[in-house]
């Protein structure tokens, strides 16, 4: 039975037309989303994901990526406000960060976790708490929670281009649902920025 006073869950993710987070070569092959991140429309919907978010949901690999990046980022005077504006939000937020290998918190004000996704998850939207859930462009972490039909709400950039490899974020078997496009902005170079709502 839904809780409508339970926190939401919410997820952040740039994908190709072919619908992959990274390319062929793996996952450091970034060239299809990274140069898209910098426009203007990216960093309005940047500056968008984390309004009324108290938590930062994390996988190993990217955990230790943005620690390092944003960290510097919330700190520079000269970064453009809504880069700034997020990393500000991410350094103080409570961060949660799923990971079978790492055995310390990576930053502060963040805790490692090692557990089904799911469980943490539901744990996580069950806590008295006046902010949502935002997972953190976590492919490992959103695909169960996909699967076990627990997001509420997709934040996705669309880049206009076509990888022809790589890893995809919606595979088949996955739970069929029905999403409300509440937000949608197109960028010059053809980016898209959307936000679909879970009906339920």
């Amino acid at each position: 039975m839904n809780n409508p006073t339970a926190r939401k869950v919410t997820a952040n993710i740039s994908l190709t037309l072919d619908g992959r987070y990274h390319g062929a070569a793996g996952p450091g092959d970034m060239g299809a989303i990274v140069p898209y991140a910098v426009t203007d429309t990216a960093r309005d919907h940047l500056a968008r994901i984390w309004q009324g978010k108290s938590t930062a949901v994390f996988g190993r690999g990217n955990a230790l990526g943005f620690v390092g990046y944003w960290s510097a980022v919330a700190e520079d005077e000269h970064a453009d406000p809504r880069d700034r504006g997020y990393a500000q939000w991410l350094v103080g937020a409570e961060k949660v960060v799923f990971s079978t290998t790492l055995t310390e918190a990576p930053w502060e004000r963040s805790r490692v976790v090692n557990g089904p996704t799911e469980e943490v998850i539901r744990e996580l939207k069950s806590e008295a708490g006046e902010g949502d859930i935002l997972v953190n462009t976590a492919p490992s972490v959103l695909k169960p929670l996909l699967a076990a039909d627990l997001v509420d709400r997709l934040y996705l950039m669309i880049t206009p281009e076509i990888t022809g490899g790589g890893e995809r974020l919606f595979e088949d078997g996955l739970p069929a649902s029905q999403w409300t496009l509440t937000h949608q902005e197109t960028g010059k170079l053809g980016e898209l920025a959307l936000v679909y709502d879970r009906v339920r």
